[in-house]
């Protein structure tokens, strides 16, 4: 049976009172006799009135602005599909009076990162929803939205000193004990393995501490482990030091790569004709996919940017407009990704 709609008229005419009255009842503004009072709060029962928080929002002219502090996609692939996130949630509650402001910065420059952040905190928004790469940028920027009192929600990194911050990604720890859980059954006891930091962000961290955690937990493993971090601002360069890093350690062949750059060294293998190298990575990239489909890479775990960015902006939209409390964490699932399962995603 689909609820008849009542306006603020027939509630008036239902309860015997002015339509003003039904009006202060409802907004709780201005003075209603107790009489009036029980008189609209019998009918309202009755006829189980709900508010339409969005309706009222928009009589009110009620707007809300999120400000979006994100690498720029155009300098990493890896954040178009957040982009996208952000671009779709916007499209839906803008009619709604939520207003959304990106700002970009260049992921390899911490001085990008500032500038941005400054201009984004500039305007005091209602909420600054941020993806933090730089650690001790980041805290600074946590401290300065303190400061002004702006409410700060984290995305796909969580900055660990600022644990009472709100954030919606994945638990990176246990992201990494899958990527060992996965290393585990297709190498021998005995295999090398090389944790591979590619641009070193502090996420990366979190996801090499589930990992060695893993395999210290398994009394019957013996493998060499090391951590290497490469910087890839120079391909030739990144390549010679991948190279340097091989002969150095004969024994490795197993690598978990902790970003979405697993095809980065892919494709420095090719180059030094190192057949055979298990390589475990993260993320939907197109090189990622392409090397997936080939066998270079035997795993990927999926991060769901896009999922991150736009639930980041639901909840945040949610709250705004119906008052619903705002999840102090929300742990994405942590999806592994094969070549027989690959196309689903894409």
């Amino acid at each position: 049976m689909i609820k008849e709609k009542y306006t603020i008229k027939d509630i008036a005419q239902m309860a015997g009172v002015s339509k003003g009255t039904v009006d202060r009842v409802l907004h709780k503004r201005g003075k209603v006799s107790k009489n009036a009072f029980e008189k609209v709060d019998k009918v309202l029962k009755e006829i189980d009135y709900k508010p339409n928080p969005i309706a009222r929002n928009l009589k009110r002219n009620k707007t809300y602005s999120i400000h979006v502090l994100l690498p720029d996609p155009n300098k990493d692939p890896y954040w178009i599909p957040a982009n996208e996130g952000v671009i779709e949630a916007s499209n839906q509650f803008t009619p709604f009076g939520i207003l959304i402001r990106k700002y970009f910065y260049d992921p390899a420059e911490k001085s990008s990162f500032m500038e941005q952040s400054e201009e984004a905190i500039r305007s005091r928004p209602d909420v600054l929803l941020m993806a933090p790469i730089f650690e001790s940028e980041s805290q600074v920027v946590l401290g300065q939205c303190c400061e002004a009192k702006i409410p700060v929600v984290l995305f796909n990194n969580h900055i660990n000193c600022f644990k009472e911050q709100i954030f919606i990604g994945q638990d990176l720890k246990q992201s990494g004990r899958v990527a060992a859980s996965l290393m585990e059954k297709i190498i021998g006891k005995n295999d090398g393995i090389a944790i591979i930091h590619i641009n070193k962000e502090p996420h990366m961290q979190s996801k090499e501490n589930g990992f060695v955690e893993f395999f210290k937990e398994k009394s019957d493993r013996n493998h060499i482990m090391v951590s290497k971090t490469f910087n890839s601002a120079e391909k030739n360069r990144f390549s010679h030091e991948v190279s340097l890093f091989i002969k150095n350690n004969p024994e490795i062949n197993a690598f978990f790569v902790t970003n979405s750059k697993a095809y980065m060294l892919v494709e420095a293998f090719q180059e030094l004709k190192k057949d055979n190298a298990v390589i475990i990575g993260y993320d939907l990239l197109k090189p990622n996919i392409k090397y997936l489909g080939q066998g270079d890479i035997k795993f990927l775990i999926h991060q769901k940017p896009k999922r991150q960015a736009f639930l980041s902006v639901n909840y945040l939209a949610e709250h705004f407009l119906f008052g619903k409390p705002l999840p102090p964490h929300e742990f994405l699932p942590i999806d592994v990704i094969t070549t027989e399962n690959a196309h689903y995603y894409l």
